[in-house]
């Protein structure tokens, strides 16, 4: 049966949302059949407070094929 997860994080911490995406995929056990993702831009700096250190948004979507599970 084909399903997707979905990740987000922002593009600051990328590593950090690799390492969870990995560790989802190991203890799964689900076929990978395809990882896409889209980055949201960061706000324009000086649009309000902290905005210049503010970061892109990151969607993860990982397509995998899983077990159906028994009837």
């Amino acid at each position: 049966m084909q399903q997707v997860k979905l990740f987000k994080g922002v593009d600051s911490e990328l590593p950090e949302l690799e390492r969870q995406i990995n560790r989802w995929i190991r203890k799964s056990g689900a076929r990978v059949l395809s990882i896409n993702g889209n980055l949201a831009p960061a706000p324009a700096a000086g649009t309000g407070p902290m905005n210049s250190f503010a970061a892109g948004a990151v969607l993860i979507i990982v397509h995998v094929e899983i077990d159906a599970p028994a009837s």
